[in-house]
């Protein structure tokens, strides 16, 4: 427990953040200044040129990188920073099947006895959430090319899996990848805040190939989102529905949702308004409430309770069919 900063009182709340979910809801431009201070500064120019590939629309002066640091403005272009998209900063590794996919519930996977997933794993990220719990993408060195990913793409590849970091900053390498598979369904865990266009474009290979996207739903409150992850929902939500709409597929589904529990900060209210909104849409769409473990920037919070996992489960079947908690080996 620790002191919020605005309202003085005892929460639970994280060094890094400094101020408790209640300030961060109800007095957002009171928090505002801590929430800046707690994350990366934005890219921008007056001059710049704008990328256009997620909801941060970087302007970027000649000679420097966006938000992602994956791409940058070259003679007034924005170009990947590998020089092509036929490259990118990447690592890949097989799972056997089944495996602890948030979706692998839903997909079917589970009962599998044979085949592989092909880990792909990007090594930059357009968010900054101060839980991330695989924030070691940062160290990601190796430089790979399409060709050299679909090497790893054999007779036993039942699915290719997308993530990170998150696939969007280097997302048209991923797409090329996708596009010249044979083999395997094209599956994505990724934070879903590229831009429309790519949204298309994702949803298209996923439900071409029999693949699941899935989506980290951080929080419901806009200023929760901006806390803990630096940016708006807006594409994210945005996209959630798109795909939903233009790509519908019940089994395997098209869509999964998680939300990791973050203790102090993703509570009931925040799991029963995302519950809502999905339901909206489809209340069959699957959902995966996700025990936190102390990383990151948050190493001060404990892992997810017991309580907290099932109050939100509750509140989540209230609205939802299909709802599951994941990592419960971290629950405390």
């Amino acid at each position: 427990m620790e002191i919020c900063s605005i309202c003085k009182k005892e929460k639970e709340i994280s060094r890094s953040l400094g101020i408790c979910i209640d300030c961060i809801r109800d007095r957002f431009e009171k928090s505002l200044p801590y929430i800046k201070k707690a994350h990366k500064k934005e890219i921008y120019s007056e001059d710049g040129v704008t990328c256009g590939i997620c909801i941060r629309r970087c302007r970027i002066p000649e000679g420097e990188k966006g938000y992602c640091e994956a791409r940058k403005n070259t003679g007034g272009k924005i170009i990947p920073k590998t020089g092509s998209d036929e490259y990118a900063f990447v690592e890949c590794y097989y799972d056997l099947l089944p495996t602890n996919c948030v979706a692998a519930d839903f997909c079917g996977e589970k009962e599998s006895k044979r085949g592989k997933n092909l880990a792909v794993f990007y090594g930059f990220c357009n968010f900054d959430c101060l839980f991330c719990q695989n924030w070691n993408y940062k160290n990601v060195e190796r430089k790979m090319s399409v060709d050299d990913l679909l090497f790893f793409v054999d007779d036993e590849t039942k699915c290719i899996c997308f993530f990170g970091g998150d696939p969007t900053p280097q997302i048209f390498h991923a797409l090329k990848a996708a596009e010249r598979s044979e083999r395997a369904r094209i599956c994505w865990e990724t934070n879903g805040s590229f831009s429309c266009g790519l949204a298309k474009k994702v949803g298209d290979v996923s439900y071409r190939t029999g693949g699941t996207i899935k989506f980290d739903i951080k929080a419901f409150s806009n200023s929760i989102y901006m806390a803990l992850c630096g940016v708006k929902k807006e594409n994210t939500f945005k996209n959630f529905k798109f795909i939903y709409k233009n790509f519908r597929r019940e089994d395997p589904p098209i869509l999964v949702a998680s939300t990791p529990l973050v203790p102090g900060y993703v509570d009931v209210f925040e799991v029963e308004k995302i519950s809502e909104f999905i339901a909206s849409i489809d209340p069959n769409i699957p959902y995966a409430l996700l025990a936190f473990h102390p990383d990151h920037k948050m190493m001060d919070l404990p892992n997810t309770s017991k309580d907290l996992a099932t109050s939100c489960f509750n509140a989540a079947k209230e609205h939802l069919e299909r709802v599951k908690i994941g990592n419960v080996w971290l629950l405390k």
